[in-house]
């Protein structure tokens, strides 16, 4: 097989990886701060999936042009459900919290089939076979946009958390709840705004991925389960790490498809996850707890 195939396979599977890492950075954010594992992350990912679906239908709006739109709504659900449904359980045994947020998730899978039925849907937009030829490389252009725009987003996340007062406090929270409390910050509101960026995060990685790949509902669980192998992969509550993380998972699972058959990405994601565990169980650019 010529060596520009692998290349080839290769460039695209880091691509789809950088939209990967964007959807886990959501799920990191969340973890690093308020302390609590949203399980219902790639169901949520799949709500925003379904939404740039239904404009692209209705309306023939180019997923990219609502993607900040649709990562808003996903933005204001997440405050919502945070303010109104996880604070109560943010001092609770920590099986309350999972049993919650699993809770959600089954309900946002069910609500999703009933309202979509189980049949596949997908955007076809007018770039959908477009490509741009690099010399050997032919680059995909729907993948090409849908990765620079995951890396625009999560520039922007990071210049928010480090340049931004209201990233300082959130930074603060996460650091130290008890001084946060302490010097008057408003932490339930802060996790909520939190929990709408990480939210929002994944609307944004789910209208990027309606671009790639069909929405079916049975998506979520499979979805969530690929953002904890990135997370962990990458690091616990490391933004670097949530990217680097996709990108060797979506590198990974394009090799494995080209090498062996595309069933077998899923065992090779898992490889790499129980090798991270046993060398560096912080994650590759987590922090070492002491």
């Amino acid at each position: 097989m010529p060596f520009d195939i692998y290349l080839n396979v290769a460039v695209g599977g880091i691509l789809t990886g950088l939209v990967y890492g964007l959807m886990a950075l959501g799920l990191s954010v969340i973890f690093g701060v308020v302390r609590v594992v949203n399980f219902a992350h790639g169901e949520m990912m799949t709500v925003a999936m379904y939404i740039a679906v239904t404009l692209f239908s209705a309306f023939h709006l180019d997923p990219l042009v609502m993607l900040v739109p649709i990562a808003a709504v996903l933005g204001v659900f997440g405050y919502a459900l945070q303010a109104g449904l996880i604070n109560p359980f943010i001092t609770r045994p920590e099986h309350s919290q999972f049993l919650l947020l699993v809770a959600v998730a089954i309900i946002l899978v069910n609500v999703l089939l009933i309202v979509f039925g189980p049949d596949a849907k997908n955007v076809q937009v007018s770039y959908a076979y477009d490509s741009f030829q690099i010399g050997p490389l032919i680059v995909d252009a729907t993948k090409a946009y849908a990765a620079l725009a995951a890396l625009v987003v999560a520039a922007a996340l990071f210049c928010f958390f480090q340049y931004t007062t209201l990233g300082t406090a959130i930074r603060a929270c996460a650091d130290n709840y008890t001084g946060a409390l302490v010097v008057g910050l408003d932490v339930k509101h802060l996790y909520a705004l939190t929990f709408a960026l990480g939210s929002a995060c994944v609307g944004a990685a789910g209208v990027m991925l309606a671009l790639i790949v069909d929405v079916t509902p049975s998506l979520g669980p499979a979805y969530t389960l690929l953002a904890f192998i990135i997370v962990i992969t990458g690091g616990l509550g490391s933004m670097p790490g949530a990217l680097l993380g996709g990108v060797m998972i979506g590198l990974t699972e394009a090799l494995a498809g080209l090498l062996f058959t595309p069933s077998a990405k899923s065992m090779f994601s898992f490889a790499i996850l129980v090798l991270v565990l046993l060398f560096r169980p912080q994650g590759i650019l987590g922090k070492k707890v002491a």
